[in-house]
């Protein structure tokens, strides 16, 4: 109907359009059985960097984004401007002006290289922002990655009806007979190609909501998902409670999962509605994680950070059995100046590099561990013993009976397993409530400990976030994961987390468009900024929050540079703590989305241009090629695996070039002629061939009909 209405609103005669609106608004409140909403109401793009020429769509870039004007004629640096809803005639300096891409109208896109993160140069993994409209980003990676996904994680806006910090959360039409239309419409499109993306033999498509769409969402999924599983899940993020007057306080929010194919839960040992010690996942390893001994220098674990836990361990010459500790030294006092008590062996908290660190632990503490049997040690070399003990929460776990004692070591350690770890088929209940799911503590603490100053409304618990993809991506360390309402940038941050804590190489794929909150769009434009201007730009959620957290939790600092302090909730392989300040052995490119013209990219013009593109669908291996010279006959990228063909003629040379790298799996082959690529793929030994610019052309002319 809002289409509809659209439609009516540009016929001149005055009385006819009065009449066809009344006959609309009739059939609008027309009852009908299921999920009713008006569809296809109209969204827009602005395309920055587009030229504007005369039949161009434009909007104006102070205005609203879907009050469309077509420019009938340009006079040097101003327009003349039809508006489409009036008729009316209006004189626009083109300055003021950007193009608009109508929802339905074929795009032809690019990836304008931003920045980049790389904390892993000996890493293929590459993780990808891309700063877009998640609607187009989301029709470029159906190009990108058809049927390929594992799985899609987001968060989209809860249509509240508030302008949240950094992007519109209020998706009702003024005009919207049914209050929730508008946002279903938006919901609409973009599940629709979302299930295009996904796996359908196995994959998973989460997503979060809270009281306001939920009913609805719940049957919009029903609906495009109907060979699909669908559960709700009801997870307490703010145990405290979200005040409502003369109501209940709200402390929970839902998760929709919509099991594709034969997809499952990878079970954790755990069943969410309480908070208990990670299990391992190998069923022949019962035993509970204890935390090193050793402080890592990177947790400000330098004697000079903490001189009081700077003193020797004391162990029996030839034994090596544990006898206590000798006093604490003084900042200034030489080690090698001790003398340990006849027959012992005195042993310093020394790093790999030879380093003074310090213990984790002070004396009496240390010693009040051995004498609970919470103290061990791993085997003796004749000089040292690794030093593992229970933390402060494993010791209340072991006092509420968590753990099973199965014996003593040869220092009086207990031997502890998990109660739990028998049970090989626990399966979390569809309520959750965990600590580390606290929204507040683990979402908002976490980012204000990155920016300081800077604010994002209701950010994710970050361990919310990893224990949900954990159950569908545990058992799949090179998943790929989207998440196309990336906000704050959560999920890529959880990702890489899991890849530390079981050594997994998942890649995570975030789309966030570069909203400005409303309030300072109002200041920017009293300051005479407007959107694409640089002082509008640095200030969007992309670029102001997204893109900072992406680098500083893979860097390991906040973004004044200073580290990150404390550990993260999970250890890593060796079951040591994960410091914040270590970072991840990860990389990231960031990107935005742009705009080609469709018969440059035909004739070959544009090949710089599409070269991030192909670079992604080969898989984002290796670091991002660049190429800005004359267009060479082929490229040859093993370290990317992918390889192009660009002039036909040396066909010959690059068929046996890929013969020398078997490594290459993704080709890309310039020819118009289908016959001519046909026959030339037929002689590689290659899993995925493409013809360009076809492929490309065609997805985006495709998309347009849908």
């Amino acid at each position: 109907m809002a289409a509809l209405t659209d439609l009516i609103n540009q016929v001149e005669d005055k009385a006819l359009r009065e009449r066809l609106l009344q006959e609309a608004e009739r059939l609008s409140k027309q009852k009908k059985f299921g999920l009713v909403f008006e569809e296809h109401i109209p969204e827009c793009t602005p395309l920055y960097g587009i030229g504007i020429k005369r039949g161009s769509t434009v909007a104006k870039k102070t205005g609203a984004i879907n009050d469309l004007y077509r420019v009938t004629s340009i006079d040097g640096e101003t327009a003349t401007c039809l508006r489409l809803a009036s008729g009316e005639s209006e004189t626009v300096a083109l300055s003021e002006l950007v193009p608009v891409a109508q929802f339905g109208e074929p795009i032809y896109p690019t990836l304008q290289p931003i920045a980049q993160v790389e904390n892993a140069p000996d890493s293929d993994l590459w993780h990808t922002l891309i700063e877009a409209d998640n609607y187009h980003a989301l029709q470029l990676l159906e190009y990108l990655y058809p049927k390929q996904v594992d799985c899609i994680y987001i968060d989209p806006p809860y249509n509240t009806g508030a302008r949240d910090w950094k992007y519109n959360n209020d998706y009702v039409d003024s005009s919207d007979s049914y209050r929730h239309s508008k946002w279903l419409s938006m919901m609409q499109k973009r599940l629709k190609i979302a299930k295009r993306i996904l796996n359908p033999n196995n994959s998973v498509l989460i997503v979060t909501i809270d009281e306001k769409e939920y009913l609805h969402l719940g049957c919009l999924l029903e609906e495009m998902f109907p060979e699909a599983r669908i559960q709700m899940i009801s997870t307490v993020i703010n145990p405290k409670g979200n005040r409502r007057d003369n109501e209940f306080s709200r402390c929970e929010e839902y998760i929709f999962i919509v099991y594709i194919g034969n997809a499952y839960i990878v079970s954790n040992g755990t069943d969410m509605l309480r908070d208990s010690i990670k299990e391992d996942t190998d069923e022949e390893d019962k035993s509970v994680r204890l935390r090193g001994l050793l402080r890592q220098a990177s947790n400000h674990g330098k004697r000079t950070d903490r001189p009081n836990l700077f003193y020797p361990l004391l162990f029996e010459q030839g034994t090596g059995k544990f006898v206590g500790h000798g006093a604490v030294l003084s900042v200034n006092d030489d080690r090698n100046s001790y003398i340990p008590p006849e027959g012992t062996v005195a042993m310093w908290p020394i790093g790999s590099n030879g380093t003074e660190l310090t213990w984790n632990l002070q004396p009496e503490t240390l010693m009040d561990k051995h004498r609970q049997h919470f103290l061990s040690f791993g085997k003796w070399d004749g000089e040292k013993r690794t030093g593992y003990y229970l933390s402060a929460g494993q010791e209340a776990n072991f006092k509420n009976g968590l753990y099973n004692v199965i014996g003593e070591d040869e220092d009086g350690a207990y031997i502890i397993e998990l109660k739990s770890a028998s049970d090989k088929d626990i399966r979390p209940l569809t309520i959750w409530h965990k600590k580390s799911h606290s929204a507040s503590e683990y979402g908002t603490t976490l980012l204000n400990a990155i920016f300081h100053d800077r604010r994002f409304s209701f950010p994710k618990s970050l361990y919310a976030v990893q224990d949900t993809l954990r159950f569908f991506v545990a058992d799949k360390p090179s998943a790929l994961i989207v998440d196309f309402f990336a906000g704050s940038g959560t999920t890529l941050h959880a990702v890489n987390l899991l890849n530390a804590e079981d050594g997994g190489h998942r890649r995570c794929i975030l789309v966030t468009n570069n909203e400005v909150s409303a309030d300072e769009a109002k200041a920017l434009t009293e300051q005479g900024f407007q959107p694409g201007d640089p002082e509008w730009e640095k200030l969007g959620i992309a670029r102001y929050v997204t893109w900072p957290r992406t680098v500083c939790s893979i860097e390991g600092h906040d973004v004044n540079g200073a580290p990150l302090k404390g550990d993260y909730l999970v250890s890593d392989t060796d079951g040591n703590p994960i410091p914040m300040s270590q970072g991840f052995k990860a990389n990231a490119a960031y990107f935005k989305l742009g705009f080609l013209d469709k018969n440059d990219v035909a004739l070959g013009r544009q090949f710089k241009e599409i070269l991030p593109l192909l670079w992604l669908k080969a898989g984002a291996v290796g670091k991002r090629p660049k190429y800005d010279g004359e267009l060479p006959d082929m490229l040859i990228l093993p370290e990317n695996r992918l390889a192009i063909l660009i002039n036909e003629s040396g066909y010959m040379s690059f068929a046996e070039q890929l013969n020398e790298h078997p490594e290459i799996d993704s080709v890309f082959i310039v020819t118009d002629s289908e016959r001519a690529y046909r026959e030339m793929i037929s002689g590689l030994k290659v899993t995925n061939t493409y013809q360009l610019y076809r492929s490309y052309l065609d997805n985006f002319r495709i998309n347009a009909r849908r």
